[in-house]
């Protein structure tokens, strides 16, 4: 087995791993990155389909990713705004197909009230919360333990509301259903993204994306480290240290590496630490706090047209129901591409139905609910993918962990805790972009400066 001595070892060659290995390195510290998939990105990956790019992945960039938007200028990566001219498309409960422009869906006046009510009420809410420290909040116990679904019942009896409200937190971005997690993770969620009304704006939250895809923030990061930092296909199986003596470091064991160093982060989602064995375990609070977390469930959909058809309707190309199969769907053309694009989501429990069904009948589905939007041409792609992480064997859901009732503010100060010389860092502990790229690189950053200062 080769052995190898540097400073840190940063196991997980996504966003935030590569990130704090740049920073140390910068900075004058031998740095091994291990990654046990045969390429880097993580959660960010672009698929080459017949010459046609997807984004697998994550893809997008909003105006406050300040972290993610320095790192783009930095490496010089381009970016260009979504299409976004025209009608939006919002589906109501009885099949009908209304058009409307604006953040606020087509709804009764009622319901339109009461989503406003709502979204204020969230607002003043968020705006009481450190995205960084929610446990802090006085009523941090009490938020907790409520489902936001339940919380979502005490202020309003509008069904349709509270499934748009709902469809937010839920199917947009922890991809869980509201009976599964706390008013407190909802309120984390917005703001981490500033307040509940930057979810709500698809315009801003879904801003821009990268000439040539997000995946090339890690690509290039890993390619200035260079292969003889970042070493692909080294899966973890075992982390040794002393607690005795947190000096004599940490030795970092693959199937054919033995990696010696001072320090290690471990820069992948929190579900995956329990695939690596650790020598002495880690202290009971870890092991309790990372079996309160879990990964969300959605598929990401693509399908490619000869043309972007629907810009001929007049529409944009964004569309949303809470009782579609399909809960959103946005136009995802390329830059500079002829061809259109449409992304659709289909999360959680309807994920898990579909799924039931064979390929083809799945395909069938959910093109018959993008149908619904676009009409009936939606149902003839020239090529149809399904982003499916949650058969990932590195990755195991999507888009990234959250706790179960109870779990934020009874562990979540413990969650970035070093433990001896094991320091943690990836988008699913961040505060400001939580479960985003821009989370990433942020975490990356202050777990380098946290080690930097010793």
């Amino acid at each position: 087995m080769e052995r190898i001595e540097t400073d840190v070892v940063v196991i997980g060659a996504g966003a935030a791993g590569l990130t704090a290995a740049t920073e140390l390195r910068a900075a004058g510290k031998r740095v091994v990155v291990l990654e046990a998939r045969d390429r880097v990105g993580g959660r960010l990956w672009n698929g080459d389909f017949d010459g046609h790019l997807l984004e697998i992945g994550g893809q997008w960039v909003s105006p406050d990713q300040d972290a993610l938007i320095e790192t783009l200028a930095e490496l010089g990566l381009e970016t260009y705004s979504r299409y976004r001219e025209g009608e939006n498309v919002y589906i109501a409960e009885d099949g009908e197909r209304r058009l409307f422009e604006g953040e606020i869906f087509p709804v009764p006046a009622k319901t339109e009230g009461e989503i406003l009510g709502l979204i204020e009420k969230l607002d003043v809410l968020v705006a009481e919360i450190d995205p960084d420290a929610p446990w802090a909040h006085p009523r941090a116990k009490e938020l907790d333990e409520i489902s936001f679904a339940e919380w979502l019942g005490t202020q309003t009896d509008d069904e349709e509301a509270k499934l748009n409200i709902g469809m937010f937190i839920a199917g947009a971005m922890l991809t869980k259903p509201t009976h599964a997690f706390s008013a407190l993770q909802a309120l984390l969620m917005a703001a981490s993204a500033g307040s509940f009304s930057h979810l709500v704006d698809a315009d801003f939250i879904l801003d821009k994306r990268v000439v040539g895809g997000l995946q090339q923030v890690p690509l290039r990061l890993a390619e200035r480290l260079g292969d003889d930092v970042v070493k692909l296909e080294q899966p973890v199986r075992t982390i040794r240290w002393s607690p005795e003596d947190p000096a004599a470091g940490v030795t970092v064991v693959t199937d054919s590496l033995e990696v010696a160093a001072d320090r290690v982060i471990l820069a992948l989602a929190p579900i995956l630490y329990s695939r690596i064995s650790y020598d002495p375990p880690l202290p009971r609070r870890q092991h309790q706090l990372h079996q309160h977390l879990s990964m969300g469930f959605v598929i990401k959909v693509h399908a490619v047209y000869e043309t972007p058809f629907w810009r001929e309707q007049g529409l944009s190309g964004t569309a949303f129901s809470p009782y579609e199969l399909c809960h959103e769907a946005y136009d995802n053309t390329n830059h500079g591409d002829t061809r259109g694009t449409l992304v659709g989501f289909v999360s959680d429990e309807e994920a898990d139905g579909v799924f039931s069904l064979s390929a083809e009948e799945r395909q069938a589905k959910i093109l018959e609910s993008l149908s619904h939007y676009y009409g009936e041409q939606a149902k003839n792609p020239v090529l149809y993918y399904e982003s499916d992480w949650g058969s990932e064997e590195w990755t195991r859901g999507a888009y990234a962990a959250s706790f179960d009732m109870g779990g934020l503010a009874r562990y979540g100060a413990d969650l970035r805790e070093p433990v001896g010389p094991i320091s943690f860092a990836c988008s699913d502990m961040a505060g400001k972009g939580y479960q985003h790229v821009d989370g990433a690189i942020r975490m990356g950053r202050l777990v380098a400066a946290q080690i930097l200062e010793g």
